[in-house]
């Protein structure tokens, strides 16, 4: 399951499972564009696909929401380079 949590100008999304938590932090510039600039698996997570799951739910968020994303984040800029069918959502 994954949760948002927002403050102010800055959120996260949050994949727990087992007791673990993997999160993708962002910036709200405004309601157009978020920018993503950190995404955190713990170790017991890794290769699980949690790091993924992620980008694909703020991919899904970004469309239903009306969003553009901005990938600092090396990671989230990797995955959106592998998956050309995500360029609707990102600003790069």
């Amino acid at each position: 399951m994954i949760r948002e949590e927002v403050k102010g100008a800055k959120g996260r999304y949050v994949f727990e499972k087992d007791g673990h938590e993997a999160e993708m932090t962002y910036s709200v510039v405004s309601d157009a564009l978020r920018i993503v600039d950190h995404t955190g698996v713990p170790e017991t997570m890794r290769g699980t696909g949690a790091g993924k799951t992620l980008v694909e739910h703020l991919v899904a968020d970004a469309r239903a929401k009306g969003f553009k994303i901005v990938p600092l984040c090396p990671f989230v800029n990797a995955q959106r380079a592998k998956h050309p069918e995500w360029a609707d959502v990102f600003n790069v």
